[in-house]
């Protein structure tokens, strides 16, 4: 049986066949920032395999995600920067350093204490920098809330529990209405912006991951929403052409068929 991770080379080659002179005329004009939504795209969708629960959809997912790594490895490469062993030994000698109860006389006894011993490894490595330095601007916002929340806990700037943040939702609620009140979209907006970081910090103390929680939100929307359009358009109507009563009542049959098929 070959070990895993013998298939890796077939890839590089492959990429660099696609960059050579023969190569792709598109791959050729690429530079890392023309990449750049496709890693974005390439890695949201490989969350969506995961939502959905397909091995055959994650792993075509997976392989498009690599796929980035590898071109955008061959691209430093031509830079003379580094190749795709760098990106691979950087990464390898980064786990075996932050894994001393691993690969170390360190002594961690269950998840908490290794994340905990991760963060202060990190810490120590990157010292010269902010604590929140390292959470990328380009994350959706939830998603970073929820990084900027664990990387400030990491060094005691976190309620104690969820009671913190629970109290800071009616607090910032309020806070909303009253800028409702005067009209001032700016101030709203900020409101907004509070009221959306307090209830990402709640989900974190909660153990949920708000982004997460949001995605599955909006599916359940999407499917509901689809069955009313489709039953309106199995009586020749468009949902426009509903009163809002009978709006409500298509919402509860989706609501009642989703129940169904749980």
């Amino acid at each position: 049986m070959s070990e895993p991770g013998h298939s890796l080379p077939r890839l590089v080659e492959l990429m660099r066949t696609l960059l050579g002179p023969d190569g792709c005329p598109w791959d050729r004009e690429q530079t890392l920032e023309s990449l750049r939504q496709y890693v974005i795209e390439e890695a949201h969708e490989v969350v969506d395999a995961i939502d959905r629960g397909t091995p055959e959809m994650l792993r075509e997912e997976l392989g498009d995600l690599l796929l980035q790594v590898v071109f955008q490895a061959a691209l430093t490469e031509r830079n003379g920067w580094f190749d795709i062993d760098g990106v691979v030994d950087a990464i390898h000698d980064k786990l075996v350093s932050r894994h001393p109860w691993v690969f170390g006389d360190q002594v961690v006894t269950d998840a908490s204490g290794a994340i905990d011993s991760w963060e202060a490894i990190k810490s120590q490595e990157k010292k010269d920098r902010g604590a929140l330095t390292g959470v990328p601007v380009a994350l959706p916002g939830l998603l970073r809330a929820v990084r900027i929340g664990e990387k400030a806990s990491a060094v005691g700037y976190d309620w104690p529990d969820a009671g913190g943040p629970r109290e800071k939702i009616d607090e910032e609620l309020q806070e909303l209405d009253e800028a409702a009140t005067t009209k001032d979209m700016a101030a709203l907006e900020h409101e907004l912006g509070d009221l959306l970081f307090a209830l990402a910090t709640y989900g974190r103390k909660q153990g949920l991951d708000p982004e997460a929680a949001l995605r599955k939100s909006l599916n359940r929307f999407s499917d509901r929403f689809r069955h009313c359009e489709l039953a309106a358009q199995s009586e020749g109507r468009s949902l426009r052409d509903y009163s809002e009563e009978e709006l409500d009542v298509l919402w509860e049959r989706a609501k009642a068929e989703e129940r169904g098929r749980d």
